[in-house]
């Protein structure tokens, strides 16, 4: 016998052995998932990954870069050399994200039982996926109606479209202090089910983008005497639930299906994110369905490993997880408090001026005034000049300049995103460059009884529930405008004309103007303060907001 075929058969051996343990690794660890133990520590679909990487078998699959080896030639292809290396499909060992039976579904299982869910399930396209098919699963059916908190996501009104829903609109509450806007009230959802009993369930955004909230709990109840689902987008607290000074989850809450983006406030990669479900009032099977016509057929594979990951510390670390990113928190507070140039919203407490340094995750609700905002998310500094002589545009564009780039910025607040990976030396940074802002604006502070609270910011425009806190049915659908029925104004003539287009401030994503929304004086003029501010804006034809798409006067809205 040749050498050759010694090694052969040697190397065939070493195959089949590992093979063999392999198998007894699976069947061992699906009997434990059978006598329902859930070992927290595996991560299977990122450890299924190590194992192609170290196996070096020939790729004759996709993708096309074959390991990184395409790259050969040029050098390798530099940082991404090492990912390319896990970045497979699905083949022997991998599992299929749209028909998991293997290591997907274990690493789904393990999700559920980290967040509290009967059921998760991976997303590849954000949390936009999740709230396209929570829309498309529970709204079936044309004109189907689905109750809207109206401060939503523009997915929301993707979803809406793709559904041909109708939307029942609900006024969130508004924070007297900031001006901003957080949720409805169970009032407003009783109200709006009891003149639209057969909705097809309600759907809310907590936390906003700035970290405030409510307690959900009472919305959830508000849906179920009613027998609809509470949606929930919650993708800015994917952390909720974790650590005694964060807020509730949303499933805590009562929520039916919950979508986060594990990528914002945990630690996935930019696009991970998570959809959970509990309860009987999700079509389950319908839902898989509706996530496998949104989501790509060729998932990333190194995404959805850092789901893996991103859930395995959290499941093993518990609270614990969020110590340093809370000790630089901390720090920054207690720095933010030695420069009187800036303050820092926080829910209101009783017998207390309406904002200042409060616990994070107070719950505290003394009064209905308060109530529209009770709960932030620590990890959220929301921050703004108290002489009102930097709008948040500009406070943003000065941090940029000392190196420390902000979350998003409007016109009087900036918001400051930490996480469990900040450290102290980040904060250190911060405090130093605020306090350099701090001295070189001295000279341009106006007294701070002048600045004017943004108590009446109007933050988004729907103009059938101006005067009420419940709107009429909405309907979306996919029919594009025919040109010939549109027109471009200035903005300075735009008042009193019907939106031909959606204006989507970004962040944080949500239109303040949707295609058939009448445009206000007050609107006109927020939209004048974005554009002298240079905002950014996703769907509007003036990339420079200088001019808005509206309908021509002799279109009439009802016919939109």
């Amino acid at each position: 016998m040749s050498k050759k075929r010694i090694v052969s058969g040697q190397a065939l051996g070493e195959q089949l052995m590992s093979t063999l343990t392999q198998s007894v690794a699976e069947e061992a660890q699906k009997e434990s998932q059978e006598q329902g133990y859930i070992n927290k520590d595996r991560v299977p679909l990122y450890e299924a990954l190590l194992d192609y990487r170290e196996q070096r078998r020939i790729s004759f699959h996709v993708p096309g870069h074959k390991n990184g080896q395409a790259y050969g030639s040029q050098g390798g292809a530099g940082l991404l050399s090492v990912m390319m290396e896990i970045d497979v499909t699905e083949i022997s060992g991998t599992d299929d994200l749209h028909h998991p039976e293997g290591v997907i579904l274990e690493a789904q299982q393990l999700a559920a039982s980290c967040f509290g869910a009967e059921e998760s399930f991976f997303l590849v396209g954000g949390s936009t996926v999740g709230n396209l098919s929570l829309i498309l699963t529970v709204c079936t059916t044309p004109g189907d109606i689905l109750i809207v908190q109206r401060n939503v996501h523009k997915s929301v009104l993707h979803g809406l479209m793709l559904a041909g829903a109708q939307a029942v609109f609900l006024q969130p509450q508004i924070d007297s202090f900031s001006g901003l806007s957080t949720a409805p009230t169970a009032a407003q959802i009783d109200e709006a089910l009891e003149v639209y009993p057969n909705a097809r369930g309600v759907l809310v955004t907590m936390p906003n983008y700035y970290g405030m909230g409510t307690d959900l709990t009472p919305l959830a109840e508000a849906c179920h005497r009613y027998g609809v689902p509470l949606l929930v987008d919650e993708a800015h607290g994917a952390h909720y639930g974790h650590h005694p000074t964060l807020p509730a989850s949303a499933l805590a809450c009562g929520a039916d299906g919950v979508v986060q983006s594990t990528h914002k406030m945990l630690s996935a990669l930019t696009m991970g994110a998570m959809l959970h479900v509990q309860g009987a009032l999700l079509d389950r099977a319908l839902l898989r369905q509706r996530l496998a016509m949104v989501q790509s057929s060729s998932p990333s594979y190194p995404m959805m490993a850092s789901l893996d990951l991103a859930r395995r510390q959290l499941h093993i670390g518990g609270a614990a997880t969020f110590t340093a990113g809370l000790a630089a928190v901390d720090a920054f507070k207690r720095g933010l408090a030695e420069l009187p140039r800036f303050g820092l919203l926080a829910p209101p407490q009783p017998e207390s001026p309406p904002a200042g340094f409060a616990s994070a995750g107070n719950t505290t609700q003394p009064s209905a005034a308060m109530a529209a905002y009770t709960t932030q998310d620590p990890f959220k500094a929301v921050i703004y000049d108290v002489t009102g002589a930097l709008s948040g545009y500009e406070l943003q564009r000065q941090l940029e300049v000392h190196g420390c780039i902000p979350e998003m910025s409007d016109a009087q607040y900036v918001v400051l995103l930490f996480s469990l990976g900040s450290t102290l030396e980040d904060t250190n940074h911060l405090i130093r460059a605020l306090a350099h802002i701090s001295i070189a604006g001295e000279g341009d502070e106006r007294s701070p009884r002048n600045v004017p609270v943004m108590k009446n910011a109007v933050e988004f425009s729907t103009w059938n529930i101006m005067k009420a806190s419940v709107s009429t049915p909405i309907p979306f659908n996919l029919k594009p405008v025919a040109t010939k029925h549109v027109e471009s104004v200035p903005l300075e003539e735009c008042a009193g004309r019907v939106a031909a287009e959606m204006i989507i401030p970004y962040p944080p994503g949500i239109p303040l103007l949707y295609m058939g929304e009448s445009i206000s004086k007050d609107m006109q003029k927020h939209l004048l303060v974005l554009s002298a501010a240079g905002a950014k804006c996703h769907a509007a034809a003036d990339p420079e907001l200088q001019s808005i798409m509206v309908f021509k006067k002799d279109r009439k809205q009802e016919n939109l």
